[in-house]
């Protein structure tokens, strides 16, 4: 009889210690929420849209889940035969499995003053928006357990939200630079690497940069990131042109007399970013600040997918 009251009694007890213990939980989570960069936020946004639509990488490599039976070549160890299928027909199969190994993914974005620009208050910087594709690709990645890293960072390439919110604060942290190319980085093999910016520097120092990262079978995307006004140069009359990374000011009298002249300068200047990109094997994408970052994200995302 005298043990009903304390066991009634305890119980109340233990659902209110319960009680401040998730709220205990929640403090924490919303002070570390608060933490968060409000772009690493907008990436993950940006990267949860894309998710729905996409596939996980389907590539042979050591793993343990079955892809498909295909048949036996000279090379293939004989480990890998599958014996039961083989014993059903003449020819001999082998089993192949989904690729299973996590794979050193680099990201770099361009950090040079001319990143810094919109052509409206409307638009974001072509830096925003980079920033913002690079962690929503990032964000992707780590769902599919690939190992992430920034080029050129103090950290190694590594996996899930803590590799994500990593990147994400040092971005927020990582200071201007004066060149727009990334620095040559003795990378790992087979690596792959996704460079972001506006590419505007000379094709020759592209392409020194490019073939300095491009050894020992590293992948390359290249994703050049513009401003609408930069492609069509929209502007009339007489115009002053000032150079954001020390090229002086230009005064042009009419912008409509060169705008024809411009655009076959810019054609140009791309297609050579493309023969660069091609001739390393690598891929090459366009994305202007006025669209949508989803399309970009799905392009990136789907060359990475074909490695």
């Amino acid at each position: 009889m005298s043990s009903t009251p304390c066991a009634t009694a305890s119980r109340p007890d233990a659902m209110a210690e319960q009680h401040k213990e998730q709220a205990r939980t929640l403090s924490r989570a919303e002070a570390q929420a608060s933490t968060l960069p409000p772009l690493l936020v907008a990436a993950e946004r940006v990267a949860a849209t894309v998710a729905a639509g996409t596939h996980g990488r389907r590539r042979v490599g050591p793993g343990e889940t079955f892809w498909q039976f295909r048949r036996y070549q000279p090379g293939d160890p004989v480990q890998s035969i599958d014996w039961r299928q083989s014993a059903r027909s003449d020819p001999i199969f082998v089993r192949e499995t989904e690729w299973a190994l996590a794979q050193s993914v680099w990201l770099w974005r361009d950090r040079s003053p001319s990143m810094a620009w919109r052509s409206h208050p409307d638009l974001p910087e072509k830096g925003e928006r980079a920033d913002l594709l690079l962690l929503a690709l990032g964000s992707l990645l780590v769902r599919g357990g690939e190992r992430i890293g920034l080029l050129g960072g103090p950290e190694r390439p590594s996996t899930g939200r803590t590799a994500l919110t990593r990147i994400a604060l040092a971005l927020g942290d990582a200071p201007s630079s004066e060149d727009g190319l990334p620095k040559g980085t003795d990378l790992p093999r087979h690596a792959q690497l996704v460079l972001l910016g506006d590419f505007l520097s000379p094709l020759e120092d592209v392409d020194a940069a490019l073939r300095g990262l491009a050894g020992r079978g590293v992948k390359g995307h290249l994703l050049q990131v513009l401003d609408p006004a930069e492609e069509s140069l929209p502007f009339s009359g007489r115009v002053r042109f000032a150079g954001l990374e020390g090229e002086g000011h230009t005064l042009v009298r009419r912008v409509e007399d060169v705008r024809d002249a411009y655009a076959k300068r810019l054609a140009g200047h791309r297609e050579g970013l493309r023969a660069i990109a091609r001739t390393l094997g690598w891929s090459f994408t366009l994305h202007h600040t006025d669209q949508p970052p989803q399309a970009a994200l799905l392009a990136l995302h789907a060359v990475l997918s074909e490695v």
